[in-house]
Formats: C-alpha cells, sequence, structure tokens
C-alpha cells in the first residue's frame, strides 16, 4: 500500500499518535460511566442497535467486542434487568439466543456519552473527516488482520450478498435484504474476493 507522504512535513511521530489514539480510548472509556452503565454495558446497546438479524446473538456480541461469552453475559442481565434488551429464542433453532434492544434501549442510545465524540467529528469538517475516516478504518482493519479478530462488516462487499428477482438477498438464510438492513453490521460477513 502506498503511502500519501505529500502532506508530511510537520506530522507528529508515528507512536505519539498511537499514543493519543490510546489516551482518547480512556477518555471515552471513562466517559461511558454514565447513565446509570458501564462502558461494557453502552457497547452492548451499540452493538445491538448496528447488528443484523444474523448477529445479534451473545456469541456475536462476544466476538464483536472482543470479550469471553462471560463478561457479555453479565452485561446483558443488566441490561435486561433494566428493560434495555430482551432475549428470544431463534424460529429456526430453539438453542439459539437472539437479543433485541427494547424501545427503552433505543432511547437510552440518544444520551449515548459517545454522541459529544460524535459532535466533535462533525466539528471537522468534510475533508479532514474523511481523511480521518479512512485512516482510522486502515488503522482498523490492520489491527484486525493481526490479531486475527473477527472482520464484521455490512452487506456491501460481502461474499454472501446475492442478487435474486425481487433484489438483494443474502445467501446464509435466503431472505430479502431491505435498504436498512443492508447497511447494519453482520458477523457473517465474509470479504469479496478482489475487494
Amino acid at each position: 500500500m502506498a503511502r500519501d507522504d505529500s502532506d508530511d512535513d510537520d506530522s507528529p511521530p508515528a507512536l505519539e499518535i498511537a499514543t493519543r489514539l490510546e489516551r482518547l480510548g480512556r477518555l471515552l472509556r471513562q466517559a461511558g460511566h454514565a447513565g446509570g452503565l458501564v462502558p461494557a454495558q453502552w457497547e452492548v446497546l451499540r452493538y445491538l442497535a448496528r447488528a443484523n438479524r444474523l448477529s445479534r446473538s451473545p456469541g456475536a456480541v462476544a466476538r464483536y467486542l472482543g470479550t469471553t461469552k462471560g463478561t457479555v453475559s453479565q452485561s446483558l442481565l443488566t441490561l435486561t434487568r433494566k428493560g434495555l434488551v430482551t432475549r428470544r429464542t431463534s424460529a429456526v433453532d430453539e438453542r439459539q439466543v437472539l437479543l433485541d434492544l427494547t424501545e427503552a434501549g433505543r432511547a437510552k442510545l440518544v444520551s449515548d456519552p459517545l454522541q459529544a465524540l460524535a459532535r466533535d467529528l462533525d466539528g471537522l469538517g468534510g475533508k479532514t473527516r474523511r481523511r480521518f475516516a479512512r485512516g482510522l478504518s486502515e488503522l482498523l482493519g490492520h489491527e484486525i488482520d493481526r490479531q486475527k479478530a473477527a472482520r464484521f462488516g455490512t452487506c456491501e462487499g460481502c461474499a454472501h450478498r446475492a442478487e435474486q428477482d425481487g433484489g438483494p438477498a443474502c445467501r446464509i438464510d435466503k431472505a430479502p435484504l431491505d435498504s436498512t438492513e443492508q447497511n447494519l453490521l453482520c458477523a457473517s460477513f465474509t470479504l469479496e474476493k478482489g475487494a
């Protein structure tokens, strides 16, 4: 991958940038102790709000967050007790537990502490935000590869996306994909060859 060094004259050293990212992560985690929740619980709510129908299981949550099923289980117990998440069994496989946000869970996300950072990102301006997003995506991809972590993604660029008579569908469950679901995270995402 070629690097663009055209505006690299006064860039800080890479380790300093990495240290700033780490510090930002710690500050965001500290801010996550808000609204009667802890950071891990906010992370579960955020994930469930962004996950598609195939990806709202405790195991998928654990893979996405890079944590154990036991840790996720504790967060889910608390979120269920608070009325923010519901559990149900899959109609296809009774052994599989599926998770859904309740209306209260969706309402809780309106006060998500991460919203403050999103507002700051909006203030960066289009060009800076696009460059930052592109660079962050590249870094995330490298870290996912290095750790051999699950690569969650959306229907765009996924090998499981197919065109059927009625429009786009998922090859995994053969179900049609509406425009909203195509933009949700999927635990079964597989990068298309050549993408």
